[in-house]
């Protein structure tokens, strides 16, 4: 692959803003534990007040797949992602009284969409937030929480996970599978988007 070519699939998959002052945090979920980790180091900072982690398991395994980083400190028994960052969360000095959990979601686009039904909910308004996320996951990210929260200015704060790096990501077959699917996924959202502004759909 040539480099230019790399270097520009890595920018617009890799994301990562300087932290900022924000309403909330957000954890889309999943069962490795390096992301409500992240999203403990960010609320303990101060940048928000509150963490909103979101999920409930994988929709093609139909339970939650089990914890697969720091299962030996992290061993509950989980019945969604959202309660296993939960317990990530307060192992790491957050308070249970800042968590809210959103524990219905099978999907990137739903962690989204459901967070913005629990905020709403309950009277949360949210003009800026952080994204704590996988490093390769930040582009999907922002996409759908933005499409969730189209006024809302989102700040992406990624982790490295599953040895995925915007600097290594090119040099081992399974991580450019990886890369390359977020790539495909992000680009069927946007087309998808496309059509339903110019009323193709």
């Amino acid at each position: 692959m040539q480099k230019r070519i790399i270097r520009e699939i890595s920018d617009f998959i890799f994301i990562e803003d300087k932290l900022e002052m924000a309403d909330a945090i957000f954890l889309p979920g999943g069962s490795h534990s390096e992301v409500p980790e992240k999203g403990a180091e960010v609320y303990r900072a101060g940048y928000a007040p509150i963490v909103i982690p979101s999920g409930k398991y994988g929709i093609k395994i139909g339970k939650f797949f089990g914890v697969q980083t720091k299962a030996d400190v992290y061993n509950g028994d989980y019945e969604t992602e959202a309660q296993f960052y939960k317990d990530v969360l307060m192992k790491n000095g957050v308070p249970e009284e800042a968590i809210l959990c959103e524990e219905r979601s099978t999907f990137t686009k739903m962690n989204a969409v459901n967070t913005r039904k629990l905020t709403d909910k309950m009277g949360i308004e949210i003009k800026k937030a952080i994204i704590c996320c996988k490093s390769f996951h930040a582009r999907r990210c922002l996409m759908y929480y933005s499409y969730a929260y189209p006024d809302v200015d989102f700040i992406i704060s990624p982790i490295d996970v599953q040895g995925i790096s915007k600097e290594t990501w090119h040099k081992d077959p399974l991580a450019t599978k990886r890369v390359m699917s977020e790539l495909r996924k992000a680009g069927g959202q946007l087309t998808d988007e496309v059509d339903e502004f110019l009323g193709h759909r």
